[in-house]
């Protein structure tokens, strides 16, 4: 998908979850929101889910794609670093990424977008896994971001 291509369908589905978020407050079901319109507007998105940090664990939050890892081993892998860094992290090639978690063998992409949950402080990581090598870029990462604030 083109740059300006993506940029516009993210423009699209913020548009469509604004209208969807008003429902309720609630931030698990604000994420199950999200991540089912993400899942099936975005082509390349394999796996789309958030883990959410619960006692110093990474557990599976809402999710869509093929069954998850139920829990992150602590302080590996790219969900973790992006809690740990507090910023987003893109992986071109998960393969060269050390301490990668491989829930699924077909991942070859991935970016993890952290997320502190209104006056709670809850922290929540969306994780989004691609067949495809290099199919998240600073297109996705900005609106994922923006996107990820909506809960």
């Amino acid at each position: 998908m083109t740059k300006s291509r993506k940029h516009d369908q993210y423009q699209r589905i913020q548009e469509q979850l604004s209208d969807l978020l008003t429902k309720t407050d609630d931030p698990i079901a604000r994420m199950a929101t999200i991540v089912a319109v993400l899942h099936h507007k975005m082509p390349d998105f394999f796996w789309t889910g958030f883990y959410r940090l619960v006692d110093n664990e990474l557990l599976v939050g809402p999710y869509q794609g093929t069954l998850a890892c139920q829990k992150l081993q602590k302080d590996v892998g790219v969900c973790w670093a992006a809690i740990i860094r507090n910023e987003t992290v893109v992986v071109p090639d998960i393969s060269a990424f050390p301490g990668h978690i491989a829930c699924d063998s077909r991942s070859r992409s991935e970016i993890t977008v952290p997320c502190l949950i209104g006056s709670s402080g809850a922290r929540v990581v969306l994780d989004v896994d691609s067949t495809q090598l290099n199919t998240f870029d600073q297109t996705d990462a900005r609106a994922l971001e923006a996107i990820v604030q909506m809960i």
